[in-house]
């Protein structure tokens, strides 16, 4: 069984494989062409408008491709899942909220950046619409390419606001609006981080810290569960079914309560049946966090599909009403045809090109293990709930990467504390005193935070002394500066964030002259 799961992760990831999966992928688009080309035959203009389902399909794989990572690549990178189950279950339930809590209606001008009545005509509203969709379509691609998630909501902002302004000047865009989102660059990341930091530091100060490893889970991480089942219960009710049922703060924060209730029971009898065979040991807490995982990525996965498809298929919706009614529209009915295109188109780019990121944002941004990724998914729906209440516009993308830096800075901060601690012992003995502890400073500088915890107090209590050369100093000082996040991950993923709206703006703009150019 772990063999063909091994060969279905290196099936999934292999560059032998990429042009297997760029076929299959052009094949999608294909089927697109020839399926609304079928539905739109009798309809005017209808080689622009299967031209544009295609545009739609392309920005409906890529943000499978890159934005799906932010919900599944902690549990990937923790063990909970392997990368193949990760990707068809976020498969599967990327399409469902897609389809299922989707919409009818989506608003066709993405966070009303800019005022359609400024423009002169519905030819124009669709070259825009059309523009603004291959853009960020061909943005993110870029960004997959590189290596650096990205919010595709951004993206498409800034498609919209680049080709917006190339249709009818700069006094078309809402720049009190871009002003929010240009905000959002910070405050995304730093309240995921500071979130997810926060619980970690709180998990190991009351469970992972404490003597006896068994008795303290079997008190919190009932409690600490139940706050997830709220956070996403919550989470769920005013972003994943918006849609289909609508809630104030207040009833979605009960349906939560009551996730919360039941959960809480559910887990501390697990944790209690686990607790007689349970090693009191860190790993074995660790392990309780599992199932929360792989719940969380499910559900993270579900809101995403229920939200984000509208990055894809909004705009599609939009130049299909214009096409259909010569008007432009503020909002538009989305046809099931349309709304296809964004759910299936998100599933194949997950399953096709989804891995490499899912990989990046689980493994290679900082070593994660089941309580990190636990931390991180809860900050991810605390995050958004938070802002949502205090009007503050924020990219789930930055967050959930905030939340993996997070939780990196906090072991990068430990540990140089606790070997300055350690250096700090070090300092109080002569160079003659050198029996005890060279297997000490072997072990400490491989250890992780917690058993360096143990290894200091265990120093300090029994007094004893650590023997080092000139060399041995040297090597410790090391410790001060070792890195467990990434700086190379961070710069290349922070300066994508940071151009993701100008650099889609500019292309957009450029789109939308040539597609002017080329239909008049």
């Amino acid at each position: 069984m772990a063999r063909s799961s091994e060969f279905f992760d290196s099936l999934l990831t292999s560059p032998s494989t990429e042009r297997y999966r760029v076929g299959i992928s052009l094949l999608f688009l294909l089927g697109i062409w020839l399926a609304v080309g079928a539905i739109a035959q009798d309809t005017p203009n209808n080689l622009l408008l299967v031209a544009a389902a295609v545009i739609g399909g392309y920005m409906a794989i890529n943000i499978g491709a890159n934005d799906v990572a932010n919900n599944v690549g902690p549990a990937v990178g923790s063990g909970a899942l392997s990368l193949g189950a990760a990707v068809l279950l976020a498969a599967v339930f990327e399409a469902s909220g897609s389809l299922i809590a989707g919409g009818e209606v989506v608003g066709t001008i993405k966070g009303d950046i800019i005022d359609p009545a400024l423009l002169d005509s519905a030819d124009t509203f669709v070259w825009l619409m059309t523009a603004a969709l291959l853009a960020g379509a061909l943005w993110l691609n870029l960004a997959t390419w590189m290596g650096a998630p990205v919010s595709t909501t951004h993206s498409i902002v800034g498609g919209v606001l680049g080709a917006g302004i190339a249709a009818g000047g700069w006094g078309i865009a809402n720049w009190a609006v871009m002003g929010k989102i240009v905000a959002s660059w910070v405050i995304s990341p730093v309240l995921g981080g500071v979130l997810a930091a926060a619980f970690l530091y709180v998990i190991k100060k009351t469970v992972l810290y404490r003597p006896d490893v068994v008795a303290s889970a079997r008190r919190f991480v009932p409690l600490l569960v139940s706050i997830m089942a709220w956070a996403f219960g919550t989470y769920l009710m005013l972003k994943g079914v918006k849609k289909l049922v609508k809630v104030d703060f207040l009833q979605a924060s009960l349906v939560g309560l009551a996730a919360a209730v039941v959960v809480y029971f559910l887990v501390r009898t697990l944790v209690r049946r686990r607790a007689a065979t349970m090693q009191n040991h860190p790993d074995a807490v660790s392990s309780l966090f599992t199932w929360p995982l792989i719940f969380s990525a499910a559900l993270l996965s579900f809101a995403h599909g229920a939200n984000d498809v509208a990055n894809a298929v909004g705009p599609l919706a939009a130049i299909n009403d214009a096409i259909q009614h010569g008007g432009v529209a503020t909002a538009a009915g989305i046809p099931l045809w349309v709304m296809m295109v964004g759910a299936l188109g998100i599933a194949v780019g997950l399953m096709l090109f989804g891995p490499r990121l899912i990989k990046t944002v689980g493994s290679e941004i900082t070593e994660l293990d089941k309580t990190r990724a636990f931390c991180i998914a809860l900050s991810a729906a605390l995050t958004v709930i938070v802002a949502s209440q205090l009007g503050l516009p924020v990219s789930s993308t930055h967050i959930a990467l905030g939340g993996v830096f997070g939780v990196g800075f906090l072991r990068e901060y430990l540990k140089r504390n606790y070997a300055a601690q350690l250096h700090g012992i070090i300092e109080q003995h002569g160079p003659d005193e050198q029996a005890r502890l060279r297997p000490f400073l072997e072990n400490f500088q491989d250890a992780s935070v917690e058993e360096m915890e143990k290894l200091l107090k265990r120093a300090k209590k029994k007094k004893q002394q650590v023997p080092l050369s000139k060399s041995e100093r040297k090597r410790l000082k090391k410790i001060y500066q070792e890195e467990m996040v990434k700086r190379s991950h961070l710069i290349r993923i922070a300066a994508a964030w940071v151009i993701t709206v100008p650099a889609s703006a500019i292309m957009a703009a450029f789109l939308f002259f040539t597609l002017r150019g080329l239909m008049l």
